[in-house]
């Protein structure tokens, strides 16, 4: 086996990243199937790209917190290891592409000497955490969110509830009212909020986007602040159990609160209480690393361009709560930026602001602890870097995820008619630079990365046929969404699909009628009156398949015709269904099980025992052909099949050995005992097979 220098100091991170060399090397020889291991490395942040043989990697950046070291460190690992370029996501991450997989591991390794990781950054885990840019500097906001995001990230970094999931869980934080965070789309959103003093938040359960949005319910009007980790977990345990695992259509947590109501969801949350090792769980604020003054006094300039100075101090700057401090917003076009400007962004702020950056929802970049002072100073070294246009966060501010260019699961290209879109608005639409009102956001396809339906103006990737069956790319136009703050929100109605050149036409169209029409209301105010009706039939000639020129078989930023070319997605990892490998992990969990039980973390040792007993029950009904959508099912299932037909003799039902998770507090007693109800479970499952394949 390949053997490089990790230099890591944390043996845990030291022993995952080996890990995954480990695995690669093993992948490449055969001795690893192929779906499998797609499984293992999405957990670490390894995602296949549209094109063959490179991988996009995913670096988790929890609220989008980045300080200047770990911007530098990032850049170097994306000169080494990628093509220089930078791509921010709707979840504040960080992603580079066009990496050697063999390479990944070392890749992670050089990024943790800072404390960046890659770990659950993609596949059925625990996603980024995400919340409001501002959180820390809003001077709306009750509390700082910052330190209750990083506990969560902490605590459920590489915990054992959020490894294996039926899908991806997606949690987000809100600074205040204003719901910046978004929670009203998450799985679990969080909104800041005080109740006679005391620290806590309301709780949104159950959103989601993609082709079947879902509005979150309120699960809590306010939950104290050291209840919040107790109560994802067991969210997360119950999820786990009951969620659908089979149909990757049906498995985010919004479809499984859909089918269960929200009290059958309590009822539920209420039986996993027993098990949760920790009944309140103390989040010490106080603690969390105040940011520091800046180390230089900016020099005194003088200001080229004062009209320009002018826009931009209009529409950039973020008003901060600390006096004599200001927040500058920085535009990154489709969120791409590269690695020389990465590096002189992270000079100026460890220099002459608060050393962090974050990253935005929108893809874009809040310079927070600026002096006020300084920001003629600040115009200028931005202009410098490209880094100045006026429209942070405004009409102008279009979001796209990456599409046809890089994505296995792009339809349309988003990233080329965002470029035109924005054309469009700065040449023709100027006063739109400085609009707050209208939101627009592209997606390449529905599965929605660049959140189209929660936008006011929305475009999803899509082809059209012709009527002599050409197949050209097109755009759902979906109008109509919006944030109405305190975990309320409005989901975009599609109202027509038209070819994708026509989308600037579409876009004319529209913003052409708001101002003709709109009589000085709000943009939601305008669509409301309107309906979906209204916008579709005088959008409707666009619609026309029968006059399409060559041209519109060109896809923007494309010079070749138009080919739908969709590979496989990976988004929610893979389950695999063969019989020797279900028993074989089944074995790996065994293990887990017993070091955690000598690190003395009994609630991991239980989890990854009771872990080991379904996956070991899923692999003899998987040689029965039984479906196995949700470990609920499978424990019923296998008591029916193996054990009251007599097939297997446990002493007692299969759902009372393995449900006794949920019947007993944590401890080393029971830890202990559970383990080694699981080993004899396991030993009986591999016996029953063995005689099986001999027989067969």
């Amino acid at each position: 086996m390949r053997s490089f220098r990790t230099e890591i100091e944390n043996p845990i991170v030291e022993r995952d990243i080996l890990e995954l060399d480990r695995k690669i090397r093993e992948f490449k020889e055969g001795k690893v199937d192929e779906e499998k291991f797609r499984s293992l490395r999405l957990a670490r942040g390894v995602y296949g790209q549209r094109q063959q043989g490179v991988q996009m990697v995913r670096i988790k950046l929890p609220y989008g917190k980045v300080t200047a070291h770990q911007l530098r460190r990032i850049a170097d690992v994306a000169d080494e290891y990628s093509t220089g370029r930078l791509h921010i996501t709707t979840r504040q991450d960080i992603q580079i592409h066009y990496v050697d997989l063999e390479r990944t591991p070392e890749l992670w390794a050089e990024l943790e000497r800072d404390q960046v990781t890659l770990r659950e950054a993609c596949g059925n885990t625990v996603r980024n955490v995400t919340a409001s840019e501002t959180a820390g500097i809003d001077p709306e906001e009750p509390f700082d969110v910052s330190p209750y995001a990083q506990a969560v990230f902490e605590y459920f970094l590489r915990n054992p509830v959020g490894q294996e999931m039926g899908r991806k869980f997606k949690v987000s934080f809100s600074a205040s009212d204003r719901d910046t965070g978004l929670s009203y789309m998450h799985d679990l959103g969080f909104i800041a909020k005080l109740q006679q003093g005391e620290r806590g938040f309301k709780v949104m359960l159950g959103g989601g986007l993609g082709s079947q949005p879902r509005h979150a319910d309120t699960l809590y009007e306010f939950l104290p602040a050291d209840k919040i980790i107790p109560l994802m977990e067991g969210v997360i345990r119950v999820f786990d159990r009951y969620g659908e695992r089979k149909s990757r259509a049906k498995a985010r947590m919004k479809f499984l609160l859909k089918d269960l109501g929200l009290q059958g969801f309590k009822t539920l949350l209420e039986e996993e209480q027993t098990a949760l090792p920790h009944r309140n769980y103390p989040i010490d604020a106080a603690a969390y690393p105040a940011v520091k003054e800046p180390s230089r006094e900016a020099p005194l300039v003088e200001i080229q361009d004062e009209e320009g100075f002018e826009l931009w101090k209009k529409t950039n700057l973020v008003t901060q709560k600390q006096p004599g401090y200001v927040a500058i917003g920085i535009k990154v076009m489709l969120g791409d930026f590269y690695t020389d400007k990465a590096r002189q962004l992270a000079d100026l702020v460890e220099q002459y602001a608060g050393g962090e950056i974050r990253l935005s929802l929108r893809q874009n970049i809040l310079l927070p602890y600026v002096p006020e002072n300084s920001l003629p100073f600040f115009y200028e070294e931005l202009r410098k870097l490209g880094f100045a246009e006026a429209g942070y966060n405004k009409a102008l501010d279009i979001t796209a995820c990456p599409g046809t260019d890089t994505c296995n699961l792009g339809i349309a290209s988003s990233t080329g008619i965002a470029a035109e879109l924005e054309r469009v608005i700065r040449s023709e639409y100027p006063h739109y630079t400085a609009n707050p009102d209208v939101v627009i956001k592209i997606s390449g396809c529905m599965n929605a990365c660049g959140q189209h339906n929660m936008a006011h103006i929305g475009f999803q990737g899509m082809s059209v046929r012709t009527p002599d069956k050409k197949v050209a790319p097109a755009l759902q136009v979906l109008l109509g969404g919006g944030n109405l703050g305190n975990g309320r929100g409005r989901f975009a109605d599609k109202v027509i699909k038209v070819p994708s050149k026509r989308g600037p036409a579409a876009l004319r169209l529209i913003l052409d009628d708001y101002e003709a029409h709109g009589k000085g209301a709000s943009y939601d105010d305008y669509y409301a009156e309107k309906g979906q009706l209204y916008f579709y039939e005088f959008l409707k000639p666009l619609s026309d398949t029968d006059n399409l020129v060559a041209e519109d078989f060109i896809d923007w930023g494309n010079e070749e015709r138009y080919e739908q070319a969709i590979g496989v997605g990976e988004c929610a990892g893979v389950v695999i269904d063969l019989v020797a490998t279900l028993l074989f992990e089944s074995e790996e969990k065994l293990e887990h099980s017993a070091q955690s039980l000598q690190a003395g973390k009994w609630a991991a040792s239980v989890f990854y025992s009771y872990s080991a007993m379904v996956n070991a029950a899923k692999a003899l009904l998987t040689s029965e052909n039984t479906k196995t959508n949700t470990h609920a099912s499978i424990i019923k299932d296998f008591d029916s099949c193996f054990i009251e037909s007599g097939k297997l003799e446990l002493g007692g039902s299969f759902e009372q050995l393995v449900l006794q998770i949920n019947k007993n507090t944590p401890s080393g007693e029971f830890a202990e005992a559970y383990l080694q109800q699981a080993e004899a479970f396991i030993e009986k499952a591999k016996a029953y097979r063995e005689v099986e394949l001999t027989e067969a």
